[in-house]
Order: C-alpha cells, then sequence, then structure tokens
C-alpha cells in the first residue's frame, strides 16, 4: 500500500514537473499579457471617458461608453491569454450562451430593467439635472443608472423608479423648471383689468419666476359668484413649493391693499313645498 501511495505522488510530482517545464512560458506569459492588458484597458477606459467630455456627452452615457470599451478590451486580453494554453473559447462561447439562456428568463424583469435603461442612455429622452413626470411620480433626476433612475423632490425625498417603468409609458419633461397654475376669485363688482394687472406685477418682482416662456394671466372662467382669475408661472423645480406659496400671499395682500373683493363663495337654495 505504501509503495502504491508513492508511485501515485511520484506520477503526480512527475507530471507537475512536466507541465511546468512544458508551459511554464506560456504561464508566465499569459500572466503577463493579463496585466498589461489590465493596465491598457484601464487606460483606454480613461481615455474614452476623456473624449466624451471633451465632446460634451451626457455624464451617464460618456460612463457607460468607456465602461463598455474597458470590459471589452479585458475580454480580448482573455482571449488571448487562453489561446496561450491552446484552449478554444468555442466550448466557453456555446455554455455561456445556454447560462445566459437559462439566467435571462429566470431574471426577464429585472434585465428588462437593463434593457431599459439601456434605451433611456441612448436616446436620452432625459438627462441628469431635468425635471420629469412618469406614473403620476414627479423630481429632478440625480442619476441614471441601467436598472433604474434616481430621482429627488423639493422636500429631500429620493424616489427611485425601475427603468421598465420609464420606457414606453408618457413621460414629461419640463426640463430644470416646473409650471405652476393657480387660480383666484374676484367679485363681479371688481375691475378684472386691474386684478390683473395686480398679479402680473407680483410675478414680475418676484425675481425666482423664469421669465421665458413668460408669466400668463387672464380671465378663466364665470362662476356662480366670482368672476376666476387664472395665473400660470415657471419656477425652478427644487424652489417650486417656496415660490408659490410666496406668490400667493403677494397676491392676497394686493388684492387687500387695492380693495379688490374676494368673495365668500355663496349659492342659493330655494325650497318649495307641494
Amino acid at each position: 500500500m505504501i509503495e502504491q501511495e508513492l508511485a501515485t505522488l511520484a506520477h503526480f510530482y512527475t507530471l507537475i514537473i512536466d507541465f511546468f517545464v512544458n508551459y511554464s512560458f506560456q504561464v508566465i506569459g499569459a500572466i503577463i499579457i493579463f496585466i498589461i492588458g489590465l493596465i491598457i484597458a484601464r487606460w483606454v477606459g480613461r481615455l474614452t471617458l476623456r473624449i466624451c467630455q471633451r465632446n460634451q456627452v451626457d455624464v451617464t452615457l460618456g460612463t457607460f461608453i468607456s465602461s463598455t470599451v474597458r470590459l471589452l478590451v479585458i475580454a480580448m486580453v482573455a482571449v488571448i491569454c487562453l489561446g496561450k494554453f491552446g484552449i478554444s473559447v468555442a466550448p466557453f462561447i456555446a455554455a455561456i450562451g445556454a447560462v445566459s439562456l437559462s439566467i435571462g428568463l429566470a431574471l426577464q424583469g429585472v434585465f428588462s430593467n437593463y434593457g431599459a435603461g439601456f434605451t433611456i442612455i441612448l436616446t436620452r429622452p432625459f438627462v441628469v439635472g431635468n425635471t420629469i413626470r412618469c406614473n403620476d411620480v414627479c423630481g429632478v433626476v440625480e442619476e441614471i443608472r441601467l436598472a433604474y433612475t434616481l430621482l429627488s423632490t423639493e422636500d429631500g425625498e429620493l424616489i427611485t423608479i425601475p427603468n421598465k417603468h420609464i420606457v414606453g409609458e408618457v413621460l414629461v419633461n419640463s426640463f430644470a423648471n416646473t409650471v405652476v397654475e393657480a387660480e383666484i376669485g374676484i367679485s363681479y363688482s371688481a375691475d378684472p383689468q386691474l386684478a390683473i394687472r395686480l398679479i402680473q406685477a407680483q410675478l414680475t418682482d418676484n425675481n425666482a419666476i423664469v421669465s421665458d416662456p413668460q408669466p400668463q394671466v387672464g380671465i378663466a372662467s364665470f362662476g356662480d359668484s366670482s368672476v376666476n382669475i387664472a395665473y400660470r408661472y415657471w419656477v425652478p423645480t427644487r424652489q417650486l413649493f417656496e415660490i408659490q406659496f410666496q406668490i400667493n400671499a403677494a397676491v392676497y395682500q394686493a388684492f387687500k391693499d387695492n380693495n379688490v373683493e374676494i368673495p365668500f363663495p355663496q349659492r342659493e337654495v330655494t325650497l318649495r313645498q307641494q
């Protein structure tokens, strides 16, 4: 038994020695090639990112392109290293394809987010800093990733939207600003032109309101007990509620100072008995 074990060990020892004698230079060469390939891949990725930045490519798209280029270089280096050992990569590619198909069927919902993210990065319906509204969710785009998009609100909330819920849906992009629509009623005895001028003055005096497009003020409708004056203006999304509250208070005070009556809602009800 001991002699057989010694013979087995001697056989393995001989195989190891033969392997290093025959393939030592290939192993060392493959390691050197792989290390050099990693360095070149990193350099090429950084160079690609600098080129994208120089040409004012979107940050998310530029990062995606540089990462893809770096991974392609690493994949080519890995194929070269396998070739140093005389290993054919065709069986590996077939096996990877079969495994990928199984994983894709199991993780179809997850990969749909990545596919949608890839579409967003290529088509660029919005970029970082834009204000978007989708599926009753509104916020400023903070980051676009392959799986999801991050939005932030004026209250400091961070909203995560899976990309599959963005692609194919109705998407409203108002860029850096958001429209505010408000309405106030005045009595029929009041001067509507005076009310319009007072509202326009308040919108003009506030420097935070966007001048292009210009604010709009006019008579919206005629109610039971009031003439309804509507006004629309654009504000930075991150100051939406702050400016809206300021304008409402300023309009109310201006009406009060100029004796523009805001009627109390009234409705006359007549009861008839048989």
